[in-house]
Parts: structure tokens; C-alpha cells; sequence
């Protein structure tokens, strides 16, 4: 395998001298090993091998979000992909990113069985009981530190019609910023300290995970992260005032506070007005749907009105939020809100009617025609101009703009 020798000859493991068996050696008792050239091997290396040298690192993944992508398995997300789907599409899918469960091969004992391997998920389920890959960002066999601080090396899994981080990040000024200057980022720098090092632009690295004046690098990517925009209804995250501070220390190194904290007022803004206007409601009528029986069919999934409910906030929703989190304008309101509403009112609230149940239509009606942010479909056209144009309308939500 001449490409991969060359890729660690060419690495920093190869420049000092840490050679294939020092990652891939395993003790015989272990349940991947198997005998290469009189001593035993493993194919995959895991983070516990990569915590031999990377102790602290090792610890910080282990704690993330990324170690337990691999729950996937138990989710509606890899429900679906295996129901109106199949394990293949699973497979090669959600579990390339996600990551699977590694098993050994019932009819070639020690060697990893074809249906889980390869397999780079970020999360994936280790036969010696760690989660994760190093590799997944750190490509074997380089194992770049300078790769890992771009953004394309996210975007193999934060990207597409629920979570488009690349493609926010990639219309906004930090992205186009970034790929104008690439140049100037010093991404081979031991130290890469933003700011210091670099300055020109941010990188996901640089947000979520590498250091600043403050604060040292991290393999934890959620201890900067104060909502969880993954649910139906985002969510301030466990010690989020904290892991604001941590993010606003990132944007000081190059912003304002004002325009830092300016933001973070409009982000919330944006995710306030979603979880009342939309998913709450949205919320409120499935599950009076799914309470009271009325869904035709048994599974989930096998009715169109939950098909309508999940690229709501799974989709549109988390566009909309995605967007606002990260700057990009067109993510947050024509793929985001713009579809929200627009299949908010004329997909779902229409199916949920179809159903003819009288609470569900009274919950509906009212919404619609005493709810300030809702009853604007019953009016003219001219008065809901001449309520933006007075402000009045922009008066319905202020108590969103609010900071928390």
C-alpha cells in the first residue's frame, strides 16, 4: 500500500519515528487481534490506542457529542433509513457518518466483518468498548493537525437538507473570508492560537475546538455551545451560560464585544421565534393527533402528516436555526423560515384538519384566529403593510428579542 506508507512517511508520526506497530499492535487476548508477521496487529486503531500518547485528547472526545453519534442506531433518524429505507442505505448512509457498531466476523474470527467495515464514523462503537475515530478528522495516515482546523473536513457530515453547517458556512463572511485568505492562515502553526496566529478568518476548528488567548484547545466540541438546535424545540444546553462566555471569548478575538453580543441577541431572537411560532404549535397538534388514535396507520412514519411534521423541524426547522448560528442569511430564511411557514401553514395544518377531529380543529382555529403572530392570514393585505410600515407589527415580537 505504497499511498498510505507514503502518507505516514510523510506525517509527523513518520518524521518521529512512530511506526505502524506502535498504533496497530494489539495484545493476542484482544478480540480484533490477529497474527501478521509473528506479532499481532489490530486493523483498527481507537482512541483508547491513540490514548497511549494523546492522553488528554483521547479524554475530551470521549466526552462529546461526537463519541456518541454512534446512538444513532437507537433514533428515529436510522429508524427511518431502515423502515422506508433499508440496511444497506443504513449502512453506507447514516452510518458512515454517525458511525456503526464494529463487529468481528462470525466466519473469520479476529477480522472486522465486511458489513461494519470500513467505517470512519465519528461516533462509531469500538470491538475494545471506546467510541469514536481520531481518524475521522485527522486523516489516516497523514493525520494532519492543519487539515483537521479546514472546514472541509466537517463537511463530509455537516452538510445536506438537515444540518448544512458547510454550506451556511461557506455564504457567510467568516466562509468567503476564509477561502479568500486561505493563504494567511498559518494552518501548519504548532500553536494556531486565533488571533495571534492567524486572524483573517475563523474556521469551525476555530469556533468550536482550538484556542484562544483564554482558553486552550479542546477535543470537546459542545463546551462552547449554549443551544442544542438538534430537537423539535431548541434548548438552553446544561451550564450554557458558560459555554456562551466560552464562545464570546472566540468572536473578542476579532470582533467587538457589542458586535459579538449583537449576535448572540439576534440568534436568540431567531430560535425564540421558531420555538413559539412554529414548533410548539406544530408540536401541540401531532401530538393530539397521535394521543387520541386518529393516525390511519401503526408505524411511525406511515402517515403523510408525521412525514410533514419531521422535515418541519428536522429539516426546516434546523436550517432556519443552523443559519442564524452562523451567519448565513439565505440558510436562515428562504431554506429555513420561509419553508417553515409556508409548510406550517399550507402542508401540515391542512393534513392535521384532514383528520375532521373537533378538538384538533379547535385548537387549530383558535391558533389561527386569536394568535397575534398567526391571525395576519385573515386580514388585507393593506393593513398588514400599514402595521409594518407603523412598527406595530414588529411590536408582536419583541418579547423574542429578548436577551436570556
Amino acid at each position: 500500500m505504497p499511498g498510505l506508507y507514503n502518507q505516514w512517511a510523510d506525517s509527523t508520526h513518520g518524521k518521529n519515528d512512530v511506526t505502524c506497530i506502535d498504533c496497530h499492535g494489539a495484545d493476542e487476548k484482544e478480540v480484533d487481534a490477529f497474527k501478521h508477521n509473528d506479532v499481532f496487529i489490530a486493523t483498527l486503531v481507537t482512541p483508547k490506542d491513540c490514548s497511549l500518547c494523546h492522553e488528554a485528547e483521547s479524554e475530551e472526545v470521549s466526552s462529546s457529542y461526537h463519541a456518541t453519534a454512534g446512538e444513532i442506531l437507537d433514533s428515529q433518524d436510522a429508524y427511518l433509513a431502515h423502515v422506508a429505507g433499508g440496511h444497506p442505505a443504513a449502512i453506507t448512509g447514516c452510518e458512515s457518518c454517525h458511525g456503526a457498531k464494529v463487529i468481528i466476523d462470525p466466519d473469520a474470527p479476529n477480522k472486522l466483518a465486511e458489513e461494519t467495515w470500513p467505517n470512519s464514523g465519528i461516533g462509531r462503537i469500538n470491538p475494545d468498548g471506546s467510541k469514536g475515530t481520531c481518524s475521522a478528522c485527522h486523516t489516516r495516515h497523514s493525520f494532519s493537525r492543519a487539515q483537521a482546523r479546514q472546514p472541509e473536513v466537517c463537511s463530509k457530515c455537516h452538510l445536506g437538507p438537515d444540518h448544512p453547517q458547510k454550506e451556511v458556512y461557506e455564504e457567510s463572511k467568516h466562509g468567503n473570508t476564509y477561502y479568500t485568505n486561505i493563504y494567511k492562515m498559518n494552518l501548519d502553526s504548532r500553536t494556531w492560537v486565533v488571533g495571534k496566529d492567524y486572524f483573517v478568518a475563523p474556521t469551525c476548528a476555530t469556533c468550536h475546538m482550538s484556542a484562544t488567548e483564554k482558553q486552550a484547545v479542546t477535543h470537546n466540541v459542545g463546551q462552547r455551545i449554549s443551544w442544542t438546535l438538534r430537537p423539535i424545540i431548541s434548548k438552553k444546553k446544561d451550564n450554557w451560560e458558560k459555554k456562551r462566555e466560552n464562545m464570546l471569548d472566540v468572536c473578542t478575538s476579532c470582533h467587538g464585544v457589542g458586535f459579538a453580543k449583537g449576535h448572540y441577541f439576534q440568534f436568540d431572537g431567531l430560535v425564540n421565534l421558531y420555538n413559539e411560532k412554529f414548533a410548539r404549535p406544530a408540536l401541540e397538534i401531532i401530538t393530539m393527533i397521535r394521543s387520541k388514535k386518529l393516525l390511519k396507520n401503526p408505524a411511525s412514519f406511515s402517515n403523510k402528516v408525521e412525514w410533514i411534521f419531521w422535515e418541519l423541524w428536522h429539516h426546516e426547522g434546523r436550517r432556519a436555526r443552523h443559519g442564524a448560528s452562523m451567519m448565513g442569511p439565505d440558510y436562515t430564511w428562504w431554506h429555513g423560515i420561509y419553508e417553515v411557514a409556508q409548510h406550517f401553514y399550507f402542508k401540515f395544518i391542512p393534513e392535521a384538519l384532514e383528520y375532521d377531529d373537533s378538538e384538533v380543529n379547535a385548537y387549530i382555529r383558535k391558533l389561527l384566529e386569536t394568535d397575534p403572530m398567526h391571525n395576519w392570514l385573515s386580514k388585507q393585505t393593506e393593513e398588514l403593510k400599514k402595521a409594518i410600515r407603523s412598527g406595530k407589527m414588529q411590536e408582536i415580537y419583541k418579547q423574542l428579542l429578548k436577551q436570556e
